[in-house]
């Protein structure tokens, strides 16, 4: 099921979308109003949730970090994450600040010529436990589950999966929200994740 997390979403006006039991409620009232086993959406949507945290610098309204450059895929934490292509493991690391992915594996892909990277956020500690660097994942492999509030930033649990076309020498991260200012570079950098999942 589709979800509007956007600013323009006059339902979260009720919402305090800074606290993550809050926005958990609502997500899942919104998951089984209509029967759905998952929500998704998000890609260059403009959100609010991001005003709670420093980390996106909220300086003045074109630098402020708050467009969301992935596909959110909310659903249970413990949910297993399988590998959409095949790939290797190009990095992954735990990203502590308040707001940001926490544990998160980046794959490299190559398809002819054309080399990719995806990035999955907001899993769980152990998906980055005894890992190694250029390890080969089959497409369908198992490679993470999903994390809880307390380790993955503190949003109610969901993946972040985004494509991105250069990693820009970035290791286990990589911007997942833009500014306005730096917008064109990033949909450029990072096109819709729907390419691969096929959602809508």
């Amino acid at each position: 099921m589709p979800l509007d997390l956007s600013v323009d979403n006059s339902e979260l006006k009720a919402v305090n979308v800074s606290n993550s039991k809050d926005l958990e409620k609502f997500i899942w009232n919104h998951i089984n109003t209509n029967n759905a086993k998952i929500a998704y959406g998000g890609y260059l949507e403009k959100r609010a949730i991001y005003q709670r945290s420093n980390y996106f610098n909220q300086t003045n309204s074109d630098t402020e970090r708050n467009i969301h450059l992935g596909l959110d895929l909310w659903i249970e934490a413990e949910t297993p994450i399988f590998a959409p292509l095949s790939g290797t493991i190009h990095s992954f690391k735990n990203n502590t600040n308040y707001g940001d992915y926490g544990p998160t594996i980046v794959l490299k892909h190559h398809i002819e010529e054309f080399e990719f990277y995806t990035l999955y956020g907001h899993l769980s500690l152990e998906s980055i436990e005894d890992l190694d660097v250029g390890v080969e994942v089959t497409q369908g492999d198992q490679i993470a589950t999903l994390g809880t509030a307390e380790i993955n930033g503190d949003y109610p649990p969901h993946l972040h999966f985004q494509i991105i076309k250069d990693i820009q020498e970035c290791k286990g991260d990589y911007p997942g929200v833009s500014s306005l200012l730096d917008l064109e570079f990033y949909k450029e950098n990072c096109p819709d994740p729907n390419l691969l999942l096929k959602l809508y």
